[in-house]
């Protein structure tokens, strides 16, 4: 199975691009400034529960052909990283748009439809779906073999700290929702700073990973 040290690796740099606010964490940002704590948490759960399905999909399929093609592997390694860079100018262009939160329709919805929107945005997260796909893969051990159980693992490693990551956000988001609101500045800064550090991973997955 996979070793300790790759586990911590894996771990180390899920957390530093789950942190990041992407797509499902300023939805539940979003959530949580317009509609409260409830409605933040319901969307963390679906957001998790997509991103599991995007983790045994790769598993399944994408990992296994990734894993055994250098070639393939190496394209889809800098295809990701330039979309993650892609999505870090966005972010940062897009920075003051969490402003709309507050402005915007606060219709209060059902715990399913929350939950349903949220498992939508995380199944389509395409920062997840990037690192699922092209760097997941490098934290494999094929020597040990498993390969499916190992993804699964890492997956779920994955998804444990993204639960944490995204249910404090929200927390956080919910608490201070008068904080926020007295200064659009702190909700661009949010946005800008996840930019900047989206950009600085996509440059570190492209420089790194296996050379076999």
């Amino acid at each position: 199975m996979v070793s300790a040290d790759r586990l911590l690796a894996f771990a180390a740099m899920s957390f530093l691009l789950i942190v990041i606010p992407g797509p499902s964490v300023l939805f539940v940002i979003g959530r949580a400034l317009a509609q409260g704590r409830r409605a933040a948490l319901t969307t963390v759960v679906g957001n998790t529960v997509g991103a599991c399905l995007l983790v045994v999909a790769v598993a399944l399929g994408v990992g296994s052909v990734v894993e055994r093609s250098v070639p393939v592997f190496t394209v889809l390694k800098l295809a990701g990283a330039a979309y993650l860079m892609y999505l870090g100018v966005r972010a940062w262009r897009q920075r003051g748009s969490l402003q709309a939160a507050f402005t915007g329709e606060r219709t209060e919805h059902g715990g399913l439809r929350t939950a349903w929107e949220g498992f939508a945005v995380g199944v389509a997260n395409p920062k997840t779906m990037v690192f699922f796909a092209a760097v997941l893969p490098q934290f494999v051990d094929r020597a040990q073999g498993h390969v499916m159980l190992q993804m699964l693992l890492l997956g779920l490693v994955f998804n444990v700290i993204a639960l944490a990551s995204d249910s404090l956000w929200g927390l956080l988001a919910a608490t201070g929702r008068d904080w926020f609101a007295r200064s659009p500045q702190r909700l661009s800064l949010v946005g800008g700073v996840g930019g900047v550090t989206m950009i600085g991973l996509g440059v570190t997955i492209a420089v790194t990973g296996r050379k076999d």
